[in-house]
């Protein structure tokens, strides 16, 4: 269940929000004058989900480089990798 807080609470109770980020890996969300404005996450967190999207992002480019016939076969791929090493 998301943590919700006003946004004085990020002032008044910092340690609080940080502790509870740190512990559940979760976003706590902020409100300003009743609707959301902010979410604060833990730096761990936050560098978990950029890395998640730069790896869907990479495979989605896979996808599309397979789609348009510009891949090669594993074993190929990994024979080059192998031969540029023994160089």
């Amino acid at each position: 269940m998301p943590e919700i807080r006003p946004s004085s609470d990020l002032r008044n109770k910092y340690n609080e929000i940080a502790q509870f980020c740190h512990e559940h890996s979760e976003p706590v969300y902020l409100t300003k004058n009743g609707k959301g404005d902010l979410a604060v996450m833990s730096i761990d967190t936050y560098e978990m989900l950029t890395g998640r999207f730069e790896l869907y992002n990479l495979l989605a480019k896979g996808e599309e480089a397979i789609k348009k016939g510009k891949s090669i076969p594993a074993d190929e791929a990994f024979k080059r990798i192998e031969d540029g090493l023994s160089e």
